[in-house]
């Protein structure tokens, strides 16, 4: 028999085995996130001569003098854990055994109630109304809101993704409203050039869609001094949000729009998700999406704007070199979970992301364009319930996850601060619903330091459903549309509504009038900063509405 000896590395971090980069590993006292990635190599291990005599009495057996020592290490590591264990149990500090994964510690909080929680956050049992009135009373005073950040280094923003920024260009095409560029094709031409891409393998809308770009990507190849170029394209703009605000009925309008396109797929997620091989964080992580295989979600809409430029479009067609490609994953604006796992926590006094997704947006794109389509946030949260939630989904099991998340919430504003736990990824995957999702004006702000009031377009889904039309055209002055005949406008206005509430869900009713109170005295001093800064009382949603 064979002894191993076994070496634990993490994965290396090339360029070539970009797909394999693991998360950052902690190398303080902090919790080691449970997905962290370990290769393990084995090499044989060199023996020289028999084992020695020892106290074991192994003799001259080498088999069985490691047989041995292998009994009594697992039988004293198995007595180790159980004393470890049992003082855990006896002492009831079971902070140290907590398996959600944390860029930081948070130490044990007083409950609302009487007693000390055994969690990092303030959880107790008590869910009557008093209780949670008094919580969202301790939240509201501790709202507090910052204009400016510290804005992160370019380099600092190379540095953690170097791959990315290798491959896209800091400028693009001239007479071309979208951003694209030519990029040399080093591959053999023959071979198909989306066999490795991940959306491909996960989704089988976009495999459909391969079959036609492998017959059409060689006629797009673009030869000049003996090299081939294939175009490459980024969205000349983004619908970042948010999450059951409409973003799937805008995103349906917009790709009637005969000078728009869209990726293969409505959400794509790379920015907030699949570059940190994110599909549900539940499952941990998988292979890491190149920046490669989401260019290629563009590339149908890159060979129309191509055809343009080579002087190949269609007889009829529109003036190909004024399409713009959309992007819309309603995860951009908020979602910056990830960060605890990749990105060095060099403001851990803050525990802050070091980065967030615009960062890296605005150095790539500093001219992009952003809509963003906002809803009464309590609604908004009990539409988010009902869509992604699976089973005994009822009003009291809705307040019920309402309460358990405003204490959480509550819980961490006793140690960080406002702005800490909207980003804090521990609480954002403890709460059982997604409070943080309706705290618009804490991201708006974000983003608001980077991009300027002119590149973003704020609309309400309540202006929206009553009035399509009207909201339509300000998204094609917004980005520079063409007029549209009568016919085509009507098209794309008189539809009926996409991702409405599905039959089962509307059979379950409303949320129970004393939830929505609730939720409307938490989230009302976030929507009056909103307000303010987008100089509108209507995104206060004083006047309450109800949408199905």
């Amino acid at each position: 028999m064979t002894h191993m000896d076994y070496e634990y590395t993490l994965l290396g971090s090339s360029m070539e085995d970009y797909r394999k980069r693991p998360p950052k590993p902690q190398v303080d006292d902090s919790p080691m996130s449970l997905f962290a990635v370990l290769e393990v190599k084995r090499h044989p291990l060199h023996l020289h001569g028999p084992c020695p005599r020892c106290t074991l009495g192994c003799g001259t057996s080498t088999l069985t003098c490691f047989r041995k020592v292998k009994l009594y290490s697992f039988l004293f590591g198995l007595a180790v854990m159980f004393l470890i264990m049992a003082s855990y149990i006896l002492t009831g500090d079971k902070k140290g055994l907590l398996l959600t994964p944390s860029p930081y510690h948070f130490s044990t909080v007083p409950n609302s109630g009487s007693g000390t929680g055994l969690y990092p956050f303030n959880v107790s049992s008590a869910k009557d109304y008093a209780t949670v009135k008094l919580v969202v009373k301790n939240i509201a005073s501790k709202v507090e809101f910052s204009t400016t950040r510290q804005l992160p280094e370019r380099e600092a923003l190379m540095h953690s993704e170097p791959h990315m920024f290798s491959v896209i260009p800091h400028k693009f095409l001239p007479n071309v409203k979208n951003p694209c560029w030519y990029e040399e094709h080093t591959g053999n031409i023959s071979m198909d050039p989306y066999r490795t891409n991940l959306y491909a393998r996960y989704s089988r809308r976009f495999r459909t869609v391969f079959e036609y770009l492998r017959k059409a990507f060689r006629e797009h190849l673009y030869r000049r001094g003996g090299k081939y170029y294939r175009i490459r394209c980024l969205p000349y703009f983004y619908i970042i949000g948010q999450p059951k605000c409409g973003t799937t009925d805008l995103y349906d309008r917009l790709q009637l729009h005969p000078e728009v396109r869209f990726t293969t797929f409505k959400e794509p997620h790379w920015w907030t998700r699949k570059r940190f091989g994110i599909i549900r964080l539940s499952e941990g992580f998988h292979d890491r999406y190149p920046v490669e295989d989401y260019l290629d979600l563009f590339d149908l809409a890159a060979y129309q704007i191509q055809d343009n430029l080579m002087g190949n479009a269609h007889s009829g067609a529109p003036e190909q070199h004024n399409i713009i490609i959309g992007e819309a994953s309603a995860s951009t604006m908020w979602d910056n979970n990830a960060w605890a796992y990749f990105y060095d926590n060099s403001t851990e006094a803050e525990a802050e992301p070091p980065f967030l997704i615009q960062d890296f947006i605005h150095t790539l794109q500093p001219d992009a364009r952003f809509i963003v389509m906002l809803r009464d946030p309590v609604e908004r949260l009990y539409s988010d319930y009902l869509y992604f939630g699976i089973t005994n989904k009822s009003a009291e099991d809705f307040q019920d996850k309402v309460s358990e998340s405003l204490q959480l919430f509550e819980g961490c504003l006793t140690e960080y601060t406002m702005r800490s736990c909207v980003y804090n990824t521990t609480l954002n995957n403890a709460m059982p619903v997604r409070l943080q999702v309706g705290l618009y004006i804490v991201y708006i702000l974000d983003w608001l330091t980077v991009y300027s009031r002119e590149q973003i377009l704020v609309l309400r889904l309540e202006d929206h459903a009553s009035n399509r039309k009207y909201t339509m055209h300000q998204v094609f002055d917004f980005l520079n549309l063409g007029l549209l005949t009568e016919q085509k406008e009507a098209e794309i206005t008189k539809s009926p509504a996409s991702n409405t509430r599905r039959p089962a869900d509307k059979n379950l009713g409303p949320m129970l009038p004393v939830t929505k109170e609730i939720l409307r005295d938490f989230y009302t001093p976030f929507n009056k900063k909103l307000a303010k800064v987008l100089r509108n009382d209507s995104f206060r949603w004083d006047n309450h509405s109800e949408l199905i």
